[in-house]
C-alpha cells in the first residue's frame, strides 16, 4: 500500500505564503487522483484542491481558487500545496490524499497523511 506524509505547515501571518509537500511511498498499480484536504476544529473535512494524475487536470474550493495551486512531482512522488494571501480562514490540519489502485484486481483505495498544522495570524 501507499504512504503518505505531510510537512511544512506552520505560522504565518495573514498575507503570507506556504508551501505543503506530501511524500508518498509504497508500491501501488496505478494512481487516479492526489488532493489535499483540510479540518479546523468543529468543521467537517472538506476538500481544498485536487488534481486528476492522468492529463493533470485541477480543482479548487471557491475559497482558495486564486490563491491555491496544486501541483505534482513525477518523479519523485510528491504532491505539493502552494498557498499565497493566506488568510485566518485558512487556519486548520492538511490532510494529503491519494486515490488509486494496488493492483490490477481491486478497485479505488484512499490512502491520508497524518497531516500537518496551518495556523495564519492576524
Amino acid at each position: 500500500q501507499v504512504q503518505l506524509r505531510e510537512s511544512g505547515g506552520g505560522l504565518v501571518q495573514s498575507g503570507g505564503s506556504l508551501r505543503l509537500s506530501c511524500s508518498a511511498s509504497g508500491r501501488f498499480f496505478s494512481l487516479n487522483s492526489m488532493a489535499w484536504y483540510r479540518q479546523a476544529p468543529g468543521k467537517q473535512r472538506e476538500l481544498v484542491a485536487q488534481k486528476v494524475a492522468r492529463g493533470g487536470a485541477t480543482d479548487y474550493a471557491d475559497s482558495v481558487k486564486g490563491r491555491f495551486t496544486i501541483s505534482r512531482d513525477n518523479n519523485k512522488n510528491i504532491l505539493y500545496l502552494q498557498m499565497n494571501r493566506l488568510e485566518s480562514e485558512d487556519t486548520a490540519i492538511y490532510y494529503c490524499n491519494w486515490r488509486y489502485k494496488p493492483n490490477s484486481e481491486t478497485n479505488w483505495s484512499d490512502a491520508w497523511g497524518q497531516g500537518t498544522q496551518v495556523t495564519v495570524s492576524s
